[in-house]
């Protein structure tokens, strides 16, 4: 057994649910170039406002939908927040964080990821990057 890191540092995103797949990918094919190995991938995200999962990559309104839902649950500028010296998107950025989570396994399946057909990574910017967003840094692990 063996394994294979690195650190990516993520393009900036705006506020919201985007497919981060082909940089996941690319950086796989980087770690282990021409393997068609099984094994796992393991995500971390080095964030606390920020979140990774896994959905449906085809239909875009399922991501617009997702954000939607998300603000609903912890909606920003609310007045019994006291953590609110980054922003009053702070605070809500890190119970969307805290539920949907920093890390993800994922099998690797003949040097690719082990995705079903419409399922798609997507990291979700809970934050402004107006303000405290932005770059964000993607631990990478292969286990082959």
């Amino acid at each position: 057994m063996s394994y294979h890191q690195t650190t990516i540092t993520l393009p900036t995103y705006a506020r919201g649910i985007h497919i981060i797949t082909p940089i996941i990918e690319a950086a796989i094919a980087q770690l282990i170039p021409h393997s068609n190995k099984a094994g796992l991938v393991h995500l971390f995200l080095l964030h606390t406002s920020a979140s990774l999962t896994i959905n449906e990559n085809a239909d875009p309104d399922v991501r617009l939908d997702t954000e939607d839902w998300l603000n609903k649950i912890a909606p920003a500028d609310q007045p019994e927040y006291r953590h609110t010296i980054e922003g009053s998107d702070d605070l809500p950025a890190h119970f969307k964080s805290m539920m949907l989570g920093v890390s993800l396994t994922i099998p690797l399946i003949d040097g690719a990821l082990g995705l079903g057909m419409w399922q798609g990574v997507y990291l979700c910017e809970h934050k402004d990057v107006t303000g405290y967003g932005g770059q964000r840094k993607l631990v990478i692990t292969v286990n082959t």
